[in-house]
């Protein structure tokens, strides 16, 4: 035993602790991390940053009811927010290494069931305060109650006492959990002056940007932060995010050189996008998916039958072919894919299969009633296109699917985790478990289905303090499979993720968490 925790030791010192060998040998020991601000974030670039210039970016996904609560952040924009004014305790670089930030240094017991944080000294906040323990634990109690609705609630919840130590921060948890830093990377969980608790959307943190002013679901502006603690990031004079929804507007604003970055390139013009002259355009898969979510509390949709006759009645591949253009992969009704570690290949995909999706249609007893489908265009690229051709093959089952077609503008807040029948994406997360923590766990705030199974939150409870791998990955499998047949999600695919960027822009690095380079674009990247 002490043998294999020095050799993950030196291994943490000489090339950073990466996620697969984090999963597979800290469960079995307590792990320690202490890694430099300097850790590489993926390869560095051969070029040597320069500084100046206002980067002005077009963002699809953001709305007039956006907030900047990082507890309340659903959608695009004010998840690049978030990136730009705030900081988490630790972050997953592209990679798969946990990087330290906030916390310089951190360790477990062996069983994984309390973790301590060291948190770094002579940080301050956008108002001139000095950033503390304090405020680091007022954050993460303030994400742990319920009546902040924050989509961290979920993985907040195995911990059962957080508390200040010195300089650390100790976190107990009610089971072991060897997956702890990976959660806490999360972006919601951005640190505020005590916790947010008075003013969570007052926008001030320890980032590379300062908010100047924030006129939601039409224009942010953010400066500079001169005293920024990390004096690697932030190049840019000033950043403004400008929100344009429509996809043809944001590509146009990218050729016309109005902005220098935008997100979401639909994937069907993706290609003659990166033939204009000055544009360049990335993609790279890993965990996002494109979604249909059903609550599973709400007829008609609480009839196992009918969600069974929606998820064979989905023809998977013909919507990789003509929504993502290729651009992704087929989907089988669990958020998990290879990206992930302890992911299950043997799981069976399960087919297009009109029959089947006629015979559970009939056994679920429907009377026949529209079932009316809400989506958007910024549910996800092509989101609209590939209701209407789900549509059509509920049509040939016998199925009354109906697509309802609704504004962007209020989508996130008055339509997704609110109505029972919709679109969505998800942009995955590092580990499995804060995947099923965030959205499927049945106390979650982010239980978009509401799918609520008793066994189902004992085996996640059960992986998470899990010390042997292979017992690790049987429990994952289990858990996956019975979301794949009783859930209330319909994963038909997973996308690459396509974002598009000015050949004036330096530094850009691909990362597979998620867009705009894990939403760390702004702030790694600079003019050439």
């Amino acid at each position: 035993m002490k043998d294999d925790l020095a050799k993950l030791l030196d291994f943490i010192d000489s090339a950073g602790l990466s996620r697969r060998s984090f999963l597979t040998r800290s469960a079995a020991f307590g792990a320690t991390a202490v890694v430099g601000t300097a850790l590489a974030t993926g390869r560095a670039s051969a070029q040597e940053p320069k500084k100046g210039g206002i980067l002005k970016m077009g963002l699809g996904g953001g709305e007039a009811t956006d907030t900047l609560d990082p507890g309340l952040a659903d959608s695009q924009v004010p998840f690049a927010l978030n990136r730009n004014w705030g900081d988490t305790i630790v972050r997953v670089t592209p990679d798969g290494q946990i990087e330290p930030r906030l916390a310089e240094a951190f360790s477990s017991n062996p069983e994984g069931t309390e973790w301590t944080f060291t948190i770094r000294q002579g940080v301050k906040f956008h108002d001139g305060s000095d950033m503390t323990v304090d405020d680091v634990v007022a954050t993460f109690k303030r994400h742990s109650d319920e009546n902040a609705k924050s989509g961290a609630l979920g993985i907040m919840k195995g911990i059962s006492d957080i508390s200040a130590d010195g300089q650390n921060v100790v976190m107990k948890m009610e089971t072991g959990n060897a997956d702890l830093p990976y959660l806490l990377s999360d972006y919601h969980l951005v640190i505020q002056p005590k916790g947010g608790v008075d003013n969570p959307a007052a926008g001030i943190g320890t980032g590379a940007y300062k908010v100047v002013s924030a006129e939601a679901g039409v224009r942010y502006v953010l400066e500079k932060n001169a005293d920024d603690w990390d004096t690697s990031r932030g190049h840019y004079d000033g950043v403004e995010i400008l929100v344009i929804n429509d996809s043809t507007a944001r590509n146009s604003a990218l050729q016309a050189g109005q902005v220098h970055m935008i997100n979401r390139v639909d994937p069907k013009v993706a290609q003659l996008l990166s033939k204009t002259p000055g544009v360049v355009v990335t993609n790279i898969s890993g965990p996002g998916h494109y979604v249909f979510i059903m609550h599973c509390d709400t007829a008609p949709f609480d009839n196992n039958d009918l969600r069974l006759a929606l998820k064979y009645s989905i023809n998977r591949q013909e919507m990789v072919d003509k929504i993502l253009n290729g651009y992704g992969g087929v989907g089988n009704d669990i958020p998990i894919n290879g990206s992930y570690p302890l992911f299950d290949e043997t799981m069976e995909q399960r087919p297009f299969d009109l029959a089947k999706a006629a015979e559970h249609y009939k056994a679920s007893g429907h009377d026949g009633s529209p079932i009316e489908l809400l989506v958007a265009d910024g549910a996800f690229p092509g989101a609209v296109d590939a209701a209407t051709l789900w549509q059509a093959s509920c049509e040939q089952a016998g199925i009354p699917l109906v697509v309802k077609k609704v504004p962007d503008d209020g989508y996130w807040s008055d339509v997704w985790n609110v109505k029972p029948f919709c679109a969505s994406y998800w942009g995955g997360r590092p580990v499995q478990d804060q995947m099923y923590s965030t959205a499927y766990l049945s106390t979650a705030e982010w239980n978009d289905t509401r799918f609520k199974d008793p066994e189902f939150d004992a085996l996640i409870l059960q992986a998470r303090a899990e010390t042997d791998t292979a017992k690790r990955q049987e429990l994952y499998s289990k858990i996956g499979h019975i979301l794949h047949d009783n859930g209330g999600v319909i994963v038909p695919m997973f996308n690459d993720y396509i974002d598009g960027h000015s050949d004036t822009v330096a530094g850009w690095l691909e990362d597979p968490t998620t867009e705009m380079m894990g939403g760390w674009a702004a702030q790694k990247t600079w003019f050439a």
